[in-house]
């Protein structure tokens, strides 16, 4: 049987709420959960050394993120420097996301085929292409424990139909992901379920996903502008689907009461730029978007 990067420890789980406490073990160390992830979009945390996020935020794993990446430094310069724990002098579990997320806001820039995604850079209009092929050599490149497939996250609202296309279209690019990823020992890949505010969808997306056996689950494309009531609906929907021996990472939550939430619905972990984007800026929650950041 092939070694797995990334494995899940199951320690308790709450029968009234679904809230549980696990272990992620990784190549980098262990990671107690449910945790919070720090997002070092390109290759930094912003306004926080290392040190600072080990000794003071306690840090166990961070994200870092593959479209910003790619566009600068550029991920085979990222490889030469020896992957991007030693790039960003980080020795402990780092996440990489695919990019679906800032291509999904690049709406005015980009078009979607069943092969990938084209779009043109926000830093200087140049054109570039997206497949789960490329997605997944971007990633392997830059060596993160924990890497995503590719997805395409849908605005809301959005209706049925585009919402189906899309979540089958993720699912042959999560297929897609699983055959070009060849690092399998050393990284993870964790497959992303989507289906938009649509139940059906969510469970197909979910079940779907599920066949490929991956070493973990996300859950995308909530969190994007919906009223809250409405997150919560998919959110308390979705979780229960995934797998209990695996992770359950809910991607692109920060403010406190969606992370008590979420935490609450049995997810492991979550992610956002929100915490430091508000120090840095001196900026209220109650003026800031929940949304996935």
């Amino acid at each position: 049987m092939e070694k797995q990067a990334i494995t899940y420890e199951l320690l308790h789980e709450c029968k009234q709420t679904g809230a549980r406490r696990g272990i992620v073990h990784t190549p980098h160390g262990d990671i107690q959960t449910p945790v919070f992830m720090p997002v070092g979009t390109q290759a930094t945390v912003k306004s926080m050394t290392p040190e600072e996020l080990k000794e003071e935020v306690k840090a166990q794993i961070i994200l870092s993120n593959t479209y910003h990446l790619y566009l600068r430094p550029g991920h085979k310069l990222v490889e030469e420097a020896g992957g991007l724990h030693k790039f960003m002098n980080w020795d402990r579990p780092i996440l990489t996301d695919c990019g679906g997320f800032q291509v999904f806001s690049l709406s005015d820039l980009r078009k979607i085929t069943e092969d990938g995604v084209e779009f043109q850079s926000h830093l200087d209009g140049s054109k570039h292409f997206f497949s789960p092929e490329k997605v997944m050599e971007i990633e392997n490149s830059l060596g993160a424990d924990i890497i995503m497939s590719f997805d395409e996250c849908v605005a809301y609202p959005a209706t049925y139909e585009y919402t189906k296309n899309s979540m089958e279209r993720t699912t042959r690019w999560a297929i897609r992901c699983k055959e070009a990823h060849k690092n399998t020992e050393k990284q993870g890949l964790f497959g992303i379920i989507q289906g938009g505010f649509y139940e059906d969808l969510r469970k197909k997306s979910a079940e779907d996903l599920i066949k490929l056996d991956l070493p973990g689950y996300a859950i995308g494309g909530i969190s994007v502008g919906e009223p809250k009531e409405e997150f919560l609906r998919i959110l308390r929907y979705t979780t229960p689907l995934m797998p209990k021996d695996k992770p359950r990472y809910l991607m692109g939550v920060g403010t406190p009461d969606y992370l008590i939430e979420a935490v609450l619905a049995g997810i492991d972990m979550c992610d956002c730029v929100l915490p430091t984007r508000i120090a840095r800026n001196r900026n209220s929650t109650n003026n800031i978007w929940k949304g996935s950041c």
